[in-house]
């Protein structure tokens, strides 16, 4: 396996080790981020905003990762709703990503950075 795109979590000599692409972190993190109230949707770049415009989601859209010997950093770029505090969702995504990625990978998580890309202003 590619060491740069996955991370051995466990190794059992007798039974075999389990490796996760770091794309699995990423999806992690952008599902959870996207749980929380007020967050309206992930900001990609130009190439994720044109593959999900042909009907591809990508759902790690917005979030990169970077992950250590034991430890990952989280960066995710949000569109929030308008109308919401930007301090308190913030919060609440980085408490709920943190918990999400840990739980489910058994990483620590170092940090989660947000970068609020943009605010929709559609009305639903």
């Amino acid at each position: 396996m590619d060491d740069k795109k996955t991370f051995k979590i466990t190794g059992n000599d007798q039974i075999g080790e389990v490796h996760i692409a770091n794309e699995v972190v990423a999806i992690i993190a952008g599902l959870a981020a996207t749980e929380v109230e007020g967050v309206a949707a992930m900001a990609g770049d130009i190439t994720s905003e044109l593959i999900s415009k042909l009907g591809m989601k990508s759902l790690s859209k917005g979030v990169k990762v970077e992950v250590g010997q034991d430890d990952v950093s989280i960066e995710l770029a949000l569109v929030l709703e308008y109308g919401y505090n930007v301090p308190s969702v913030s919060r609440t995504v980085q408490e709920r990503v943190m918990t999400a990625v840990e739980t489910m990978t058994g990483l620590s998580v170092t940090d989660v950075n947000i970068k609020i890309a943009d605010v929709n202003l559609d009305k639903k």
